[in-house]
């Protein structure tokens, strides 16, 4: 069995890509130089097997999705990725096959996303595994989309599709038996591998007042903007983007009310819910299409707080707007 600093020269030490800023992680630190005119985002997530994934999931689905549930916070501020550091507590069911194929799998996705490894930590633990990333990305100076920042009158819009989070883990459970192979693939695919919305960093810095990521769902996350802001949201459910194997799945639900909630408040989606003065709307439409991403307009900032969900003009009385984490 080799020992900590072996492994670490053997898996990660090539996620550094030759990064000067990792000291080959010789040295149990980094050094960050400063760019002249940018500001350096950071963030940091955390992932615990049987919490945010399934328990025995597969080592390439755990790597996908600690990096890129990190970089859809950076694509919410308008950053661009520059490196991370990453923590790894592992169990002893996760034996060095697993190992070698998560830091593959990581090495994979930090070099398509542009990022290099800086340095971290492994340790063991007897418990289920657990990691926790920190991301770090440049933002031009001052320019940082924050959550606060959303204005009466602004429009409220999303990326993508919302809820193939929250029926990805139902496929992956095995609990979508109703829809076809293909639906359920489709779905499990959005659950295991975010999409996070990085090109879109240019437009949101040009035209966005305030923006969050969707990861606890597409309610909670505006929320979020709606008290960093002190304004209110409204949402209305009918404007909401569904996908196809989404869209299959709510004609099958007897209530489609209370099922197009479920859907809003389910979480793990990804995309970026985000506020935009009426006459920027069509500017940073124009902008996305360029880049091959969908926004939709789904409701308006509104005075009050808190956000408002509506369907056909009536409000709907949710007990929760998505996903709590408990301490």
């Amino acid at each position: 069995m080799s020992d900590e600093f072996q492994d670490i020269a053997r898996r990660f030490r090539p996620l550094t890509f030759g990064a000067p800023e990792a000291l080959e992680l010789m040295d149990d630190a980094a050094v960050i130089p400063s760019r002249s005119g940018f500001d350096l985002v950071v963030t940091k997530d955390a992932l615990v097997e049987g919490v945010h994934f399934l328990s025995g999931e597969r080592p390439d689905r755990v790597a996908r999705k600690l990096l890129r549930t990190n970089l859809s916070d950076l694509a919410a501020k308008g950053a661009e990725p520059y490196g991370c550091f990453l923590a790894v507590s592992w169990p002893p069911h996760y034996d060095a096959e697993a190992r070698d194929q998560f830091a593959k799998v990581l090495g994979e996705d930090l070099s398509h996303f542009g990022l290099s490894l800086f340095g971290g930590d492994t340790t063991s633990t007897p418990g289920p595994l657990t990691l926790s990333l920190t991301a770090l990305g440049w933002v031009p100076q001052g320019q940082m989309v924050r959550r606060k920042g959303a204005r009466i009158g602004d429009d409220l819009m999303v990326t993508g599709t919302i809820g193939d989070g929250y029926l990805g883990l139902l496929a992956a459970q095995g609990r979508l038996a109703m829809l076809t192979p293909e639906q359920n693939l489709a779905l499990e695919e959005r659950y295991h591998h975010p999409r996070p919305r990085l090109g879109l960093g240019q437009a949101l810095r040009a035209h966005a007042t305030a923006c969050a990521d969707v990861s606890d769902g597409l309610a909670a996350d505006a929320g979020h903007i709606a008290a960093a802001s002190a304004v209110g949201l409204r949402i209305d459910l009918e404007q909401v983007p569904m996908s196809a194997a989404a869209s299959a799945w709510l004609e099958l639900q007897d209530d489609p009310v209370a099922a197009r909630l479920a859907l809003v408040t389910g979480g793990d989606d990804y995309e970026l819910v985000f506020t935009v003065p009426p006459d920027q709307r069509e500017a940073l439409v124009a902008d996305a299409a360029v880049l091959g991403i969908d926004v939709t307009l789904i409701g308006k900032v509104v005075s009050g707080s808190g956000v408002t969900l509506s369907w056909r003009g009536a409000v709907q009385n949710i007990s929760a707007l998505g996903y709590q984490h408990r301490q």
